[in-house]
């Protein structure tokens, strides 16, 4: 029998009543339906300091961001909704991954190299991003610099692939239908991925309660 998938749901909107709750939500949905364990992590719920000191300070981790990082080490696969605000992630989001992604958990840089450990390798990810830009408008005139931020520079750093990017948009001038339709859209990608087997167990990485310099 093959093993469940694992897929963990993070809600990078503060808001509660945004249209990447409702995509969130049916995502976790469709994946519950089709037989995957799912976890749901909202962001904007979790009690945390967003802003970061750096690597060299100290800065322990809140409860709920010691949650998260044995939220991502249980994961395969991570399922991130947020929006584009000015080109990029919300702040909160970004302060969450600052503090939560740090070395010695996500990475680890080589002792006189330049090179690093991946040390979230074993894990997918995949992107559902709204915007009020055409997606067409942010791919080719401003060149997608938060997915490139989310992809390459943050998730495949720390050795998460494949990753698959979903970009919703316009919304500002989206009809009841059409946001209906994302939504619906959000519940059937939970749906196929959700029925996928686990493709093994994910890479075991240590919770941290510190930043390492």
């Amino acid at each position: 029998m093959a093993e469940q998938h694992n897929i963990l749901v993070i809600l990078g909107h503060p808001a509660a009543n945004s249209l990447c709750t409702g995509m969130a939500r049916a995502y976790a949905d469709g994946a519950q339906q089709a037989g995957a364990k799912v976890r749901f992590l909202d962001v904007g719920q979790l009690a945390f300091n967003p802003l970061f000191q750096g690597y060299g300070a100290v800065q322990p981790l809140e409860p709920d961001l010691l949650a998260a990082q044995a939220d991502i080490s249980w994961a395969h696969h991570l399922v991130w909704v947020y929006p584009i605000w000015w080109g990029a992630m919300p702040a909160l989001l970004k302060g969450f991954i600052d503090r939560v992604l740090l070395p010695g958990y996500a990475f680890k840089y080589r002792k006189g190299s330049s090179l690093w450990d991946k040390l979230l390798t074993g894990r997918s990810a995949e992107l559902l991003v709204t915007m009020d830009s055409p997606p067409w408008y942010f791919r080719w005139v401003t060149r997608m610099p938060g997915h490139h931020q989310m992809k390459k520079a943050i998730l495949e750093f720390c050795g998460i692939r494949p990753v698959q990017v979903h970009s919703f948009g316009p919304v500002h001038s989206a009809s009841a239908d059409r946001l209906a339709l994302w939504v619906e859209k959000a519940r059937q990608l939970g749906l196929r991925q959700g029925a996928r087997s686990a493709p093994g167990k994910p890479r075991p990485v240590p919770v941290t309660s510190s930043p390492s310099p």
